[in-house]
């Protein structure tokens, strides 16, 4: 029966997913995917608090891990988007923006998941 609530934690992350970057996207003007990126982070940020809730302090409780952390995050966020977009980028000859969209992500991604553990280490 989990795999049951993984996926429908998944289908509400794809679905958060959808809106968050349609939202992004028709406010964002310029090639720049900043819809995929503002997923990307949030979801960074998003992962670092639960992961330090329910792994680290064992706040969350274990029957929600999974369609949280892996049904709802995991199709929250889209690291192969990430990649596509930016391939797409550097194919059609916006090399740098492509490579500001992977380092950038890199970069503050690891800046938001470490502020997710932050923020998730002080809670409680």
């Amino acid at each position: 029966m989990p795999f049951v609530f993984v996926a429908l934690g998944g289908a509400a992350g794809a679905t958060a997913r959808y809106l968050v970057d349609s939202l992004v996207s028709e406010r964002a003007a310029g090639t720049f995917p900043w819809g995929t990126f503002v997923v990307n982070m949030s979801g960074s940020l998003i992962l670092g608090i639960l992961f330090a809730l329910a792994i680290e302090r064992d706040v969350l409780p274990v029957s929600i891990r999974g369609p949280v952390l892996i049904g709802f995050i995991g199709a929250y966020t889209t690291f192969s988007t990430l990649m596509l977009e930016s391939w797409r980028l550097i194919e059609g000859g916006s090399v740098g923006l492509g490579l500001a969209n992977l380092v950038g992500s890199s970069v503050i991604g690891m800046v938001a998941l470490v502020g997710g553990l932050m923020i998730g280490r002080a809670v409680g």
